[in-house]
């Protein structure tokens, strides 16, 4: 039986950042991975979402670039190519992260694990028929789409009809038309990609906005974009049943009913730690979600958890940084997470970014903030490249400590600038001291020198 330093269950975001940074750091790790190293995100989310994203906004430039003295006749798009595209950006980052581990000596084990018992400095595993003693645990296991328990939704899944961020990033057809259960990031990522290659798509969202916890003025100017070319949205609708394509939902107005090719099913994620054999430890869960402190420690000493493990921020950045704050605590350096500045986007066409506090979320937790929003069109390049366009940047300002608590922004590149207002929050400038950043000109990012200076 091989000892190891620390034993990682699985091998996505989390797990194999964490790996890095513990063998660098001189440990022997073993990791774990259930299907695929990279995880979710690397194999069924943020990468391959990103290159259909990419196709799409490259195939609509070229389709609709009239209003710029751009004339193009006979653009198509080949969804099988763009699936064949996206492939081969996986596979490379996905060896590209297997030469990193194989560059540290960390061994990778290509099954599914299962804790089969220790205690603090001695944990045994077990994957693929054998065992394997570490004395430090991270669990990194990942998430899971929610299935709810809709009659038809099941059988759906198994005949095909419905499907899963996992499936419809394979099609290699597009669907003339398609159903997407739920407008968070995912579904209104999927459903600007195919409507912009051409698929009939309808967004039902029980909710009486889109983009989930978005700033609300915010996700109702993407709403409005996005209905522009095409996209239907039916809120506040809540689906009762899916057979086949049909999907019905209940509304203000009553039943009604929507057919189309396929379904897509987005309304959420799950932690996905069934069967991993937690409680052979005793370690506390929430609703499936392992409990963590802001060193990503469990109540069980030797066991940390980082990534969607934890169920506090879904989201592969969170992720890697919840690793180095665990490896760090594991190494003796001190190092705490901190949750106020985590970016969010979704790279929808016009972008959406933000971080930190929403102006509703800032007075719930009892600050003394005011907003600042100032159109994107102060930015001379937006205004150059964006023909028409509509987009805003708010600031939300805490008044008693003249510092800047959210960001919020719809519009080009804003996935790219995100970071730099985040900076601004994590490190708690002062207003003053902001408005001396130089910003490049000319750029978009230089909307928030503007908003700054309206504060």
């Amino acid at each position: 039986m091989e000892r190891f330093d620390l034993g990682i269950i699985g091998g996505g975001p989390a797990g194999y950042l964490a790996a890095e940074r513990a063998a660098e750091g001189g440990l022997k790790v073993v990791v774990f991975e259930k299907r695929a190293l990279g995880g979710v995100c690397l194999n069924e989310g943020c990468i391959p979402s990103k290159a259909f994203l990419n196709s799409a906004k490259i195939f609509h430039y070229a389709a609709h670039g009239e209003k710029y003295g751009v004339t193009t006749k006979g653009a198509e798009i080949d969804h099988a190519v763009v699936v064949k595209r996206k492939n081969k950006v996986v596979k490379i980052l996905v060896s590209g992260v297997k030469q990193k581990l194989k560059k540290y000596e960390v061994t990778v084990v290509d099954a599914q694990a299962k804790i089969t018992g220790g205690k603090a400095g001695s944990f045994t595993v077990e994957a693929g028929g054998e065992t394997y003693e570490t004395d430090k645990l991270l669990v990194a296991c990942g998430s899971v789409p929610v299935v709810p328990p809709i009659p038809g939704v099941e059988e759906g899944l198994e005949a095909g009809t419905v499907l899963t961020n996992r499936e419809i990033l394979d099609l290699t057809q597009a669907p003339a038309s398609l159903v997407v259960i739920g407008a968070g990031v995912i579904g209104l990522e999927m459903a600007c990609y195919f409507n912009d290659i051409g698929t009939e798509v309808t967004v039902v969202e029980m909710l009486g906005k889109c983009a989930g916890p978005t700033d609300e003025e915010i996700s109702g100017i993407l709403q409005k974009n996005l209905e522009k070319r095409g996209i239907r949205f039916h809120l506040n609708s809540k689906v009762t049943a899916v057979e086949g394509g049909k999907v019905t939902f209940e509304t203000s107005e009553g039943t009604q009913s929507v057919q189309a090719d396929k379904v897509l099913l987005s309304i959420g994620r799950r932690v996905d730690t069934e069967g991993l054999g937690l409680d052979a430890l005793g370690v506390a869960t929430e609703r499936g979600a392992v409990v963590t402190d802001e060193r990503l420690r469990t109540n069980v000493h030797g066991v940390w958890a980082a990534g969607d493990s934890n169920g506090k921020s879904m989201l592969a950045h969170t992720a890697y940084r919840e690793s180095e704050v665990a490896v760090n605590d594991m190494l003796g350096r001190e190092d705490r997470m901190r949750y106020d500045a985590i970016p969010s986007v979704i790279y929808t066409n016009p972008e959406v970014a933000g971080v930190g506090h929403t102006m509703a979320t800032a007075k719930a937790a009892g600050l003394d903030v005011e907003e600042v929003t100032v159109s994107m069109r102060y930015s001379g390049r937006y205004l150059a490249e964006v023909e028409g366009g509509d987009g805003i940047c708010k600031l939300v300002v805490d008044r008693q400590k003249n510092r800047l608590v959210g960001v919020h922004m719809i519009g080009s590149y804003t996935s790219e600038i995100i970071y730099g207002a985040g900076m601004m929050i994590e490190t708690g400038m002062e207003i003053e001291d902001s408005k001396k950043i130089v910003f490049p000109h000319p750029t978009v990012c230089e909307v928030i020198r503007e908003a700054l200076f309206e504060v």
